[in-house]
């Protein structure tokens, strides 16, 4: 008899599993507060023996050195992962006794991250449950691009390799248990409504990685990966040298004094700089009155994921909460993704966080039917900003709205024209914090708290953007007309064979850097990968950032069965990779 509990962590969407028999348990990818964990095992009336890690992770702090510190238990990492902590490595094929007829066995599975390892638990020598961590999701697969923009299209093909691994060696009634894929922007892609249990059999059916060639595959995948949050940057590393223990005593309390002196760090326009002071009530209560240059993260929901995005690394955060307990409950949260100590919080009244003589500031909270009121009013002074990714805007956007990525504002709010800003997302959680920031740097704001769904309705005009296609002989006639035909293929496909003359950025570099490439700035950029999949998504991406761009129906292949010439890297005919 074996059970596996869930564990999950909501707001970063992950889950750990805690799983075992009678007597003892193994715990995997445990999250940094690993008092749940241990609660967990203490329901169950089992030791915790082993804690095993699917990968060093690149979206949270991981709590296993300091569960295994704390329990006792051994502390499996995959092997060749660059752990510098003391912990037993794991090779593919190694078997780990758990307890009475239950055992846990490694499988190589590459792709999320070079070293991924996938676990097995097998009852009496039967796989009953596969923990996957960040390599088959529920749907979809672990994004293969966090490691090196160079690796990406090599752990897309390892990440395909690996699926089918995993479907080939397992039977079809074990159980899918992955790590990320519930919200987490580890998942390439969205996993969907589903989110209970699935299996192999079930994912042989419904998953992307069983139903397409490799290349289509990974070109799709390519295609469709979207921003990456900042501050994963700095998860692996962290995760490799060991985490210290988490420390979640209250922080120390703020009054109105020390409030105002922490925002007066802050230096000048706080976008760029100093102390952060963050209030964490819902996003109607802080417009109606707030603390001048405080920033609004609603608790619960993605409070981790984008206070850690946004936040330069390092520095201070001081918490407004309503009471001690929200405090604590954004404590833990924040907690996860290594922001570890408030540098100060108040709670309470927040007509008590200001001195006496100043006053809470405000600001309106709108809707799109709003909106088309004051455009109606006054078309020159009402600025409309679009706070969503790039991915979301490319599905249809405000005619004659700006774009600025919530994630890119603080580095970009100069570029906005004078006037009051309407701030919309796709429901109003990023407008809300896009919205306090403006108004933390004196800009008049309204804040559109509605779907964007509700827009068309309004009768604002959103338009649905196609970026053009041209043929293959389109192509050639507009590089020679001035034109730069770009090649977004990846390092391999570019070196076996390109077009002559054309300049390559591959779609992973593209979508690492927020920038238009030089080479396309202030010229048409004809955009072309194999086939035309990838291509599609780059010339979006370019038009979304202002760049003129249309796409090469067909691709490389149309190019050559057009006749076009086609070169390697050393100039010599080539080949379409």
């Amino acid at each position: 008899m074996f059970f596996v509990d869930t564990i999950a962590t909501e707001g970063l969407g992950n889950r750990c599993y805690l799983a075992g028999g009678a007597e003892h348990a193994v715990a995997v990818d445990p999250p940094r507060d690993v008092d749940r964990v241990i609660a967990a095992a203490a329901a169950r009336g089992v030791r915790l023996t082993h804690v095993v890690e699917t990968h060093i992770h690149n979206d949270y702090v991981s709590g296993g050195l300091d569960l295994a510190r704390l329990t006792g238990a051994a502390y499996l990492v995959p092997a060749g992962a660059g752990a510098s902590f003391p912990h037993v490595p794991v090779h593919d094929g190694d078997r780990t006794p758990v307890d009475a007829a239950l055992t846990l066995r490694a499988l190589a599975t590459p792709g999320h991250t070079p070293h991924h390892t996938a676990y097995v638990l097998e009852d009496s020598g039967t796989p009953v449950a596969a923990f996957t961590g960040g390599s088959l999701l529920i749907g979809t697969v672990g994004r293969p691009d966090l490691v090196e923009p160079r690796l990406t299209e090599r752990l897309a093909r390892a990440q395909y390799a690996s699926a089918h691994r995993l479907a080939a060696e397992l039977p079809d009634d074990t159980a899918v248990l992955p790590t990320h894929g519930f919200g987490s922007f580890c998942a390439s892609a969205p996993t969907g409504a589903h989110t209970g249990p699935s299996t192999i059999g079930a994912e042989k059916t419904g998953n992307d990685a069983f139903a397409k060639d490799a290349d289509t595959f990974v070109a799709d995948l390519l295609a469709g990966l979207d921003a990456v949050p900042a501050y994963y940057a700095h998860m692996a590393p962290r995760n490799a040298r060991g985490p210290a223990p988490v420390d979640l005593t209250p922080p120390a309390v703020a009054d109105a004094d020390e409030i105002a002196a922490r925002l007066a760090a802050g230096g000048g326009v706080r976008l760029a700089a100093g102390e952060w002071v963050v209030d964490l009530r819902g996003r109607v209560a802080f417009a109606r009155g707030h603390v001048a240059g405080s920033f609004n993260v609603e608790a619960g929901g993605q409070l981790a994921t984008y206070l850690a995005w946004l936040i330069p690394p390092g520095r201070p955060v001081t918490l407004l909460a309503e009471s001690p307990e929200r405090i604590a409950a954004a404590q833990r949260e924040l907690v996860r993704v290594g922001i570890d100590r408030p540098a100060a919080a108040a709670t309470g009244d927040p007509r008590g966080w200001v001195r006496d003589g100043e006053a809470l500031r405000a600001y309106e909270v709108g809707t799109f039917a709003g909106l088309a009121r004051a455009l109606d009013a006054d078309p020159r002074g009402t600025v409309v900003l679009d706070v969503r990714r790039d991915t979301e805007r490319a599905a249809g956007y405000l005619e004659g709205s700006l774009h600025i990525p919530l994630h890119q504002l603080r580095h970009r709010a100069a570029e906005l024209p004078a006037g009051t800003v309407w701030v919309h997302c796709a429901a109003g959680m990023r407008a809300a914090i896009a919205a306090s920031m403006l108004d933390a740097a004196g800009r008049e704001v309204v804040a559109v708290d509605d779907a964007f769904d509700a827009a068309a309705g309004a009768g604002l005009p959103v338009v649905h953007p196609a970026c053009p296609r041209v043929t293959a002989r389109q192509a050639r006639s507009g590089a020679d007309g001035g034109a730069v035909l770009l090649d977004v293929r990846e390092d391999h496909e570019w070196r076996a064979g390109h077009a002559p003359g054309a300049v390559h950025v591959p779609l992973s570099a593209l979508l690492a850097d927020d920038r238009v490439p030089a080479a396309v700035r202030g010229r048409e950029a004809v955009v072309i990968c194999r086939s035309g999949q990838r291509s599609q998504k780059a010339a979006r991406v370019l038009a979304e950032r202002g760049a003129h761009a249309v796409d090469v129906e067909g691709g490389m292949h149309a190019w050559a069965r057009a006749g076009y010439p086609v070169v390697d890297e050393h100039g010599n005919s080539g080949s379409i990779a």
